[in-house]
């Protein structure tokens, strides 16, 4: 009951976050500024939104493959679109509780491949442990490329600051940068051997275990083909997407891959990313010079064209996962006569 009480709490905290951050962001807007976000919104190239929407489906389905081959690991082999359904369905759940979803997947595969549930968690905490993995190796990368841009927005901002130090402002950032990052490991460790048995000493244990578990797979070339696959699928979303708006069209695909990173920050700590994916995709695009109002357009139509496509893929899956498994257990029945 208090572990019920807990999500419960943590739940309402993160959504009161996430409204808090819509209102602030439109708020702090001038009547001028609203009519310009609504006309920078209205500015969009339509036709756009078609190849967006197919990637957005392609990385979803590629998910669902991926899924298929740690299900193997525990022998399920469960059909592609009875996985594809499972994998929507998930994602539709989280959008109204957050790390539902996992369970949900987990519970419609079972009820219509006819296998225990509890054998199928393991995969999910393997799977999510390697995307966490992933998520730190892409910002890593996204920051080393990107590092010029991001180093002289930062300096711009703390220019004030910067003339008080006798540092030059490039090297005093760059091993600013670095002490933290070392601080931020040490930490960790330190964190880690005092804490083995706790909650966070379980879960990393867990993640480590799930990332091994991976790493020696049978198929794990396919495995890693399939995530190579999602997050381009997720780059390439976010990159045709900048080319659908004016002023947003000139920026690289490097700059998409820093704005998944900041998104995917936003996507984790609020449910469904509401209010804080727009609120910091427009943030780390004011690095390329976007004025703000641009930038929190783009925000506002990245958030509400992958939402949008979770809640139709996952209502279809929802209204044709049980006319599918009914047509084949019929067949089914038909071919053992």
């Amino acid at each position: 009951m208090k572990k019920t009480l807990v999500t419960i709490l943590q739940y309402v905290v993160f959504l009161g976050l996430g409204i808090w951050i819509v209102y602030h962001m439109l708020h702090q807007l001038t009547p001028t500024q609203k009519d310009e976000l609504v006309a920078a919104i209205k500015s969009i190239h339509a036709w756009y939104l078609v190849p967006i929407c197919i990637v957005g489906f392609l990385s979803h389905f590629f998910r669902a493959l991926r899924w298929r081959y740690l299900l193997e690991t525990v022998e399920t082999k469960p059909t592609v679109l009875n996985t594809m359904f499972a994998v929507m369905i998930g994602y539709i759940t989280n959008l109204a509780l957050p790390r539902a979803g996992e369970v949900a997947k987990c519970t419609v595969l079972a009820r219509y491949e006819k296998m225990p549930a509890h054998k199928m968690i393991g995969t999910i905490v393997a799977e999510r442990a390697f995307d966490i993995f992933c998520l730190l190796i892409i910002a890593v990368l996204a920051f080393a490329l990107q590092f010029q841009q991001i180093n002289d927005y930062v300096g711009v901002r703390m220019h004030h600051l910067s003339a008080r130090l006798e540092t030059p402002k490039n090297e005093r950032i760059l091993v600013a940068a670095i002490i933290a990052l070392g601080l931020f490991i040490v930490a960790s460790i330190i964190i880690y051997r005092k804490n083995k048995e706790t909650k966070f000493g379980r879960f990393m244990k867990e993640m480590n275990r799930g990332i091994l578990s991976i790493l020696h797979m049978k198929k794990r070339m396919q495995f890693i083909g399939y995530t190579v696959l999602i997050w381009l699928m997720y780059v390439l979303q976010i990159y045709i997407g900048l080319k659908s708006l004016p002023d947003t069209h000139f920026l690289t695909p490097f700059a998409a891959l820093v704005v998944l990173v900041y998104g995917s920050v936003g996507m984790i700590v609020t449910p469904g990313g509401i209010g804080l994916y727009p609120f910091l995709v427009a943030q780390i695009l004011g690095v390329y010079g976007i004025p703000d109002v641009p930038a929190q357009a783009f925000g506002w139509i990245a958030w509400v064209v992958q939402t949008a496509l979770i809640i139709i893929l996952g209502v279809v899956s929802l209204l044709f996962i049980h006319s599918y498994n009914r047509n084949r257990d019929a067949q089914a029945a038909v071919g053992t006569t």
